[in-house]
């Protein structure tokens, strides 16, 4: 994990906090209702291809987000089902920010019954209390806070939440990449994604691709005529022996196999192996280059008249390392030094939706990532996050929404 930004001193602490002891004590008033909400999130299976939970889950969302006076619209996430939340709440000013997390988990149906949501030594469980209902929460009582507080400096928040990005997002990046497009900012609420445990904000994630290996060889009896057979899945082994090369360290591109499937029967030489693989990236032209050296490797097999195929599918783009997403993390850096508390900025290996809020083409949106509570173990049942992060997070969207707010942000 590379941080790649500073974090500030805590000079003049006392007096920058008492400029903001409204707000302060506004975010203080959250902490119980956050933890009450997310109680509430956690303890509902929403598995990407859940329905029934992730209908559970949209009714909740779409009912905080219509009492603070958002409106609220829906877009069906078609692959994996479920739909795509909008909230817009109007204000008096004229920047536009955006606010997104996904709503979905990893976790099969039942994970919340066996793990329902508890608070544990400082840190709160569950299926899902990170990564990313936690995010969710953030967004909501950060909005409250700025509604107790009767600011209304916007111009537009738009609030995002989908169902599917534990997938890849397939059925609202598109939507995603669109609402994204003209707004000055877009803040995203993953967890934190440095060592478990400790504060920071992301400002680069890497890509993802998908890889396919596929061979085809000839059946026959194991034991009366192996020589007529082709082993498919002995030549799949040896392919990936061999593409175990495709990784570059300078870079930081990866390519891990994590899938291998081949063979129906103990007596059968098997006809057919498959292999799935998970490549990760910052640069872009390595999708061409590992495609390329992948195909030339492959046409060196091991068994003869085997068909070997190799290919790629695009996943979810990097978020490049860019100067408006530094110019926000130094921002939040900031904010953070109002709570006498440091914040580091990192870049990280894993994908996330901020990638499809990026333009590249364009200075907006400003986007900045993990945005939501400080945490660990995601993924795993013993994913976690700390209790004492809900105060600073909600602090810090709270500050950051009513500083993206002025026409003339600060330097």
């Amino acid at each position: 994990m590379l941080a790649v930004g500073l974090a500030y001193g805590m000079c003049s602490v006392g007096a920058q906090a008492a400029d903001y002891q409204d707000v302060q004590d506004a975010v203080e008033q959250q902490r119980a209702p956050l933890l009450e909400t997310l109680e509430t999130l956690v303890n509902v299976d929403s598995g990407t291809d859940y329905r029934e939970g992730l209908n559970d889950v949209e009714a909740m969302l779409t009912q905080h987000l219509e009492a603070l006076g958002a409106q609220v619209e829906t877009h069906p996430a078609k692959t994996y089902g479920g739909n795509t939340i909008v909230g817009r709440l109007q204000g008096d000013g004229s920047r536009k920010i955006m606010l997104m997390i996904h709503y979905d988990t990893v976790f099969d149906e039942g994970a919340a019954t066996e793990r329902a949501f508890r608070i544990e030594d400082g840190r709160a469980y569950g299926p899902g209390v990170g990564d990313a209902k936690g995010g969710a929460a953030v967004i909501l009582h950060s909005l409250e806070a700025l509604k107790s507080l009767g600011f209304d400096d916007y111009g537009q928040v738009t609030v995002v939440f989908n169902p599917d990005e534990e997938k890849g997002s397939p059925g609202s990046h598109d939507l995603i990449h669109e609402l994204s497009a003209d707004q000055d900012a877009v803040l995203v609420f993953e967890p934190t994604f440095a060592d478990p445990g400790v504060d920071a904000v992301t400002v680069v994630t890497k890509g993802i691709n998908y890889a396919f290996l596929e061979v085809k060889g000839r059946a026959s009896h194991a034991g009366g005529a192996p020589e007529e057979g082709r082993n498919a899945i002995m030549e799949l082994s040896h392919q990936l022996l061999q593409l175990n090369e495709l990784d570059d360290a300078d870079k930081e591109t990866t390519l891990n196999w994590t899938i291998v499937e081949g063979g129906v029967k103990r007596n059968v030489i098997p006809e057919h192996a498959r292999a799935e693989g998970d490549m990760r990236y910052f640069d872009s032209s390595e999708y061409q280059r590992v495609l390329e050296e992948a195909q030339a490797i492959t046409k060196n097999q091991l068994i003869d008249d085997t068909e070997v195929e190799f290919h790629l599918e695009k996943g979810r783009p990097p978020l490049p390392d860019n100067p408006q997403s530094q110019q926000l993390a130094e921002q939040a850096q900031k904010i953070y030094q109002e709570l006498g508390q440091t914040l580091q900025a990192v870049e990280i290996g894993g994908g996330t939706d901020a990638a499809y809020a990026y333009h590249a083409d364009s200075d907006k949106p400003a986007v900045l990532e993990s945005l939501g509570l400080v945490g660990g173990g995601y993924h795993s049942d013993q994913e976690f996050v700390l209790v004492d992060s809900v105060v600073p997070r909600l602090y810090l969207t709270t500050r950051m929404i009513m500083q993206l707010s002025e026409d003339q942000p600060q330097e």
